[in-house]
């Protein structure tokens, strides 16, 4: 925690609950700012742009920009430019994330009803679920995966924390397509290493001179500690005291909120 020069900071949960800020977030992220360290929100949000999303920050008085911001869609977008170039894409997504799938091909979106021109897709491409993940559109990709599309997911989070409580999200859809179409998927958002590797090397650190804060243990804490990020765990958003009881390890820190963090620093600074 010494050499700490970034942070990389999940943003559902941890700065935001259904966009609302949490107590002492904006004055965290600004003190930390502040004391010179590089800060790269990282988010499995795929309901919304970068931009968007900078723009709902920076207007609850958070100090970052679209710059400051990587989400699952736009690693996605590189992943596929990388791996699967010029593939034709299903989109199993809820939100318009078409600015940040700059360069992907969607040739069978799920609010389409039906694939464009009978045109077989190369990826099922799965987001954040929501009322588009009906039966006719997973039965539609699950058509897809037969005919040997591959699938790609930008994440498997189980549920999100919302001012109404915890919603369902995709990968419980996920789950259940891998085991009808008998597929795995490529995860490129968290907890995939390659994600947090990209954070990285978007701020020019390494991974021991970096911490990763989060409210899901699987998919934020314990992939960025697999990675050889340090993982501060939050007890806000979706986290649950049974969750972390049963997790597959333990967090390098467990702290209330992210409004704790600056202390967590600077009692890490002076040791």
């Amino acid at each position: 925690m010494e050499s700490v020069r970034a942070v990389l900071v999940d943003i559902d949960g941890v700065l935001t609950v259904s966009w609302r800020p949490l107590p002492g977030a904006v004055e965290a992220l600004r003190e930390i700012r502040g004391a010179g360290l590089a800060v790269l929100l990282v988010t499995n949000t795929t309901s919304r742009t970068r931009a968007s999303i900078a723009g709902t920050l920076a207007d609850a008085g958070f100090p970052v920009s679209a710059e400051d911001i990587l989400t699952a869609p736009a690693a996605t977008a590189a992943h596929l430019a990388e791996h699967c170039p010029g593939a034709r894409c299903a989109l199993l997504n809820s939100g318009d994330i078409a600015e940040d799938l700059d360069g992907v091909t969607v040739v069978d979106a799920a609010d389409s009803g039906a694939a464009d021109s009978g045109t077989v897709p190369d990826v099922v491409l799965v987001g954040g679920a929501g009322p588009e993940f009906g039966y006719a559109a997973l039965d539609r990709v699950f058509g897809h995966l037969q005919r040997g599309a591959l699938l790609v997911a930008m994440h498997r989070n189980l549920y999100w924390r919302t001012a109404e409580g915890l919603r369902l999200d995709s990968g419980a859809f996920l789950a259940g397509l891998e085991q009808a179409a008998r597929v795995e998927a490529e995860i490129t958002g968290k907890p995939a290493r390659a994600f947090f590797e990209a954070a990285l090397a978007r701020l020019d650190v390494g991974a021991g001179e970096a911490v990763m804060v989060g409210d899901d243990v699987e998919s934020d804490v314990l992939a960025a500690q697999r990675a050889g990020v340090t993982g501060v765990l939050v007890r806000t958003g979706k986290f649950q005291p049974e969750v972390l009881r049963a997790a597959d390890g333990t967090p390098d820190h467990v702290i209330d909120s992210f409004a704790d963090l600056p202390a967590l620093l600077r009692g890490a600074a002076r040791r």
